[in-house]
């Protein structure tokens, strides 16, 4: 098994990825992390977009090690994805599909979920090598389009993200979701961080 299946392999037994956007402490993102491997989840993503994010995911990889699975976010093109590698990312998430970014992961054996959201948009990512993509947005069409795109998709691995809650993420395990991202649940006080953690894994492998 190569890196990018036994990347995607974890991120899978995760069921969720943290989603990290906004101008944090790196102490505080230690705090996050600790917070979520506490309830559970051990995938978790830092978005490039944010203040000091190269910095955060060198300090996240030196202090969790393989613990946590730590990736980055909105990496929009392949020097943005080299620049993550080089601060120890372990798996890259575009808001979009990039070919650079894709080939240059694959030559690298490096998970990329390139978002996507229509069926066109999937089968190039998926002809383009990745295997796990992120369906995004979700916000406004929810776990029902996702159950509509995989019947004739059933061979991608969708990561849905925007709009994943306590009240909707069961419909996601249900409707075939590999794994979900999410942030504003997870990204609160430790305490807070903590029991939605739990209790959005409990629901997922309740579910799937």
């Amino acid at each position: 098994m190569n890196n990018i299946e036994t990347t995607s392999q974890k991120i899978k037994a995760s069921g969720i990825v943290a989603i990290l956007r906004g101008d944090y402490f790196v102490e505080d993102c230690l705090h996050i992390g600790e917070a979520l491997l506490a309830g559970g989840v051990t995938a978790m993503e830092i978005t490039l977009n944010s203040p000091s994010a190269l910095t955060i995911l060198a300090r996240l990889r030196e202090h969790f090690g393989n613990e946590m699975l730590t990736g980055a976010g909105t990496v929009r093109d392949e020097a943005g994805a080299r620049r993550a590698l080089e601060a120890g990312a372990q798996f890259l998430v575009s808001p979009c599909f990039d070919a650079a970014t894709a080939a240059f992961a694959q030559s690298h054996d490096i998970l990329h979920l390139p978002g996507v959201f229509t069926a066109t948009e999937a089968q190039t990512a998926f002809t383009a090598g990745c295997r796990m993509l992120k369906l995004f947005p979700m916000d406004f069409f929810g776990p029902a389009y996702l159950k509509v795109l995989r019947a004739p998709l059933d061979d991608i691995d969708f990561v849905p993200t925007g709009g994943v809650s306590l009240t909707n993420i069961a419909e996601y395990a249900r409707a075939g979701a590999a794994a979900v991202g999410v942030g504003g649940l997870l990204v609160k006080n430790p305490a807070e961080t903590t029991s939605n953690a739990t209790t959005l894994r409990q629901i997922w492998q309740n579910n799937r």
